[in-house]
Formats: structure tokens, sequence, C-alpha cells
């Protein structure tokens, strides 16, 4: 009994030392109340709600539409299709609007939202707009007595915070989980288009979607999104999407209803050592830019392969993740100032993104030909015929004159019109010009073919 109620007061003492948010608590054992997450959690349990949903999915009327291995088993006769349920979390972040942030995959597919409060009462939602890409959705309720969880700066996160997930694991209003940051900026965990995961251990649950991750003062700092693990329970590694980052999309999607991303026109990839020292930049942090797109902004920006992104707007750039997320968060229009590393040499750009149909409109005008490849220039020796240049096609969308002429991934242009091409920028020359066709010669394979791209 002595060892216990002294471990017990070494805890108290470790709690009232590592976390301030303890510090007004009582902290006495004997005949006395230990400390507590209690009063974080009512200022913070009355915004999270749970979220039902209701809708059906429709049955294939054509066969050939379904799955091979679903093919000739029996589907619901209903003709309004399979019915189809959702249970998942919600955070108040507006009371005096009714505005709720969840995940887009919780109300995806269906056409009725049910709204439970805490206190028990439920309301109709509408869905205020939704983006699939970062998996977040604002709805909105017309209720009167609302309270809402503040904004925490999520930036300011550091691993080793402690944490509280709330929400409604497998339908059970109301649960808590505690935990701590394990890691900050997961962006290779390949579960949503963009991506910069808060890592906690706190026990996330399906059901747990769209449900806050809070810190000690009862601020938002996190959505809780999505688990690692096969049999669908926690297993201590579940992710939130930033509160920073649920922000943004919110003011957006109230705004706007939708988020209408920009275009920027480059391929990056993470600074490593190994590259850092390939280019001989040892000390080099950041983001290399591997590619940039003919006609692009990035192009009109100034911006080179070989670049290393060191900031974007003020914030230091570690990794690939954080430039693209950057990217596909502002509004296309956007100004963005850049700092990058070329040549040993700081330099200052501005980029300004566009939105992808006027870029693609403004690329199609530019240069026809060209629309919807990725290029890179080439110079290999190939076996059984010698050196080859010219430059290589990495991508070729189907639904363009590129693509609709046949050419493919690996294909490799050596002349345009029979005048050879050893490099993009001749590349580019050649084939900006007013005739309706352009005749392209083709390393493929093993040998060689003329295409004909038309306009």
């Amino acid at each position: 009994m002595a060892k216990r109620l002294l471990s017990l007061l070494i805890s108290g003492i470790l709690l009232a030392t590592v976390t301030p948010a303890f510090a007004n608590l009582p902290q006495q054992v004997a005949g006395q109340k230990l400390p507590s997450l209690s009063p974080v959690l009512e200022r913070s349990m009355p915004a999270v709600v749970n979220i039902y949903g209701k809708g059906r999915v429709q049955r294939h009327l054509d066969p050939f539409a379904r799955p091979p291995e679903e093919r000739g088993i029996d589907e619901d006769d209903n003709p309004r299709g399979k019915p189809i349920r959702a249970v998942g979390s919600g955070v108040i972040v507006d009371a005096q609007n009714g505005y709720i942030i969840t995940n887009a995959h919780v109300i995806t597919q269906v056409k009725t939202i049910t709204v439970t409060l805490n206190d028990g009462r439920k309301f109709d939602a509408d869905v205020v707009g939704k983006d699939v890409q970062s998996d977040l959705a604002v709805l909105q309720i017309k209720a009167s007595g609302l309270k809402a969880i503040p904004f925490a700066d999520s930036s300011q996160l550091n691993v080793g915070d402690f944490v509280v997930a709330i929400g409604s694991p497998f339908g059970l209003n109301q649960s808590v989980t505690s935990g701590i940051i394990s890691a900050l900026q997961r962006t290779d965990i390949g579960i949503e288009g963009y991506e910069n995961f808060i890592q906690t251990d706190a026990p996330i649950n399906p059901g747990n979607s769209g449900g806050a991750l809070v810190n000690l003062k009862g601020e938002l700092v996190g959505i809780n999104t999505a688990i690692l693990a096969s049999g669908g329970g926690s297993i201590g590694i579940g992710f939130a999407i930033p509160s920073n980052m649920a922000k943004n999309v919110m003011h957006q999607l109230v705004k706007y209803g939708e988020l209408k991303r920009g275009v920027a026109g480059i391929m990056i990839q993470s600074m490593t050592p190994e590259l850092a020292q390939a280019f001989k930049e040892p000390n080099a942090k950041g983001a290399i830019i591997t590619q940039v797109s003919p006609n692009s902004p990035a192009q009109a920006a100034g911006l080179r392969p070989g670049d290393v992104i060191q900031s974007v707007n003020g914030e230091t750039i570690k990794t690939a993740g954080q430039v693209k997320n950057t990217i596909g968060l502002l509004r296309a229009g956007s100004t963005m100032d850049l700092k990058v590393l070329r040549d040993g040499k700081t330099v200052a750009l501005k980029l300004t993104t566009v939105e992808s149909k006027q870029y693609k409109v403004s690329s199609i005008a530019k240069n026809p030909f060209l629309y919807g490849m990725i290029l890179k220039d080439f110079d290999a020796e190939v076996p059984n015929y010698g050196e080859v240049k010219g430059v290589q096609v990495l991508k070729s969308e189907d639904n363009t004159p590129a693509g609709r002429a046949g050419l493919r991934q690996g294909d490799i242009i050596m002349s345009v019109d029979r005048h050879p091409v050893t490099n993009m920028k001749q590349l580019e020359t050649l084939t900006h010009k007013k005739s309706p066709e352009v005749l392209l010669s083709v390393f493929r394979g093993n040998g060689a073919i003329y295409v004909v791209v038309k306009k």
C-alpha cells in the first residue's frame, strides 16, 4: 500500500511538472481527488457530435459494369439500390453559424445526415461543402445553445505533447482516449491526396473519424481521420489532420463550397543527404525540383530543375510533401513567396498558381503538340544501337494530340519535321508552330518509328 501511495504521489508530481494545464488541479492523494482530464473534457466534449448518415448505393443495371468477381451474384432487387449507413464524428467549430467539421469519407454517398449533440438533441444537417482530396467536409445545423472548440495553432505542436481523442468509436457516443503526439508531418501514408498528418498513440477506432484531437487546454489540434491496423482496430498508430489545415479548408468550403486548387507545374522530391552531396550542396535541405512543365506558372516564375525549395511563404521546407500540401491548399490565383537554393545562392521568387482549366486552355493554345506530356532530356547508350539523344516521354495523357497520335511512356523523340532534337528547349522551339501537324521521329524499344501529331 505504501509503494502504491508513493507511486501515485510521484505520478501526480510528474503530471504537475510536465503539464502546466494541471497546475490548478487537486494533487493530493490520501482521500482526495487525483489529477484528472475532466476539466479539459468539460470544455471540449459538448462540441463533439455523433454523425449518422443514410443513403443507397445504386445497383449495377449493366452486369458488365460490375467487377468480374461479382458478376453472376444476385444484387438487391430494390431498384432504388442497396441501403447504406455511415457512422462517424464531427466537431462544432462555429457555434453561431452551426458549422461542423468532419471527414469527407463519413458523408460520402449518404443522402440524409443526422447530427446528435452531447446533450442528446438531434438535428438534420446540410452539407456546406466537401473536399475528397483532403478528406474534409463542413456541415451546418440550425440549433441554439451550441458550444464550439477553439482552434489551436498546429504549427506549434511538438512530439510528446499530451492529446485527447474524442469521438464515437463503433457508434458509442462521447468516448475519450488519451495519449501523446508520436510524430508530425506524416506525408507518405498513402491515405489521402494531401497529407500532413499528426500521428498519435491515443487509441482511434472506426467511428472516431471526424472527431476531435485536443490539447490539454481544450483546443482543437486535429481532426481524427484514420488508423493503421489491418484488423480495423487501434494498435496505437492513429492519424489526425492538423487544425491549421482543417481551418484553411473549412474557410474555403464555407466561402466557395469547394476548393479550386491552383496548378504550379513542377515535379519535386525530398532532398536527401545523398542528393545533397551529388548536387555539391552538402548542407542543403528542402524539396528539389525535378521537372518544370513548359508554359507553366513555375516556368514563368523562373524556377528550374535542380532548384531546391527551402521556404514557401516564410515556412521552412523539409519535405516535398510540404510543398505539395501548401500548393494544394491555396486557392487558384494565389501568389507564393519562394526561396530556392541555386548554385550555392539563395534566390527569391514569386509564383502565382492558375486554375487547372485555365492552365489547360493556356497550355493548349501555346503548344498543343506537347500538351499532356511530361518530358525530360535523354542521352544514353542503347544496346545494339549506340548513343541516343533526344527527349523522353515520361507520361502522355490519352485525350491529347500526342496521346491520340500514339505517343507513350518511354518513347524518345529524336527529331521534329526531320530536324534533330537533343533537348527540351529545341523540342519546344520546333513544335511551336502554326501548322496543323508535326512529324516526329521516335525511338521505341529497339527500333525507330515516325509519328504524326495533329492539333
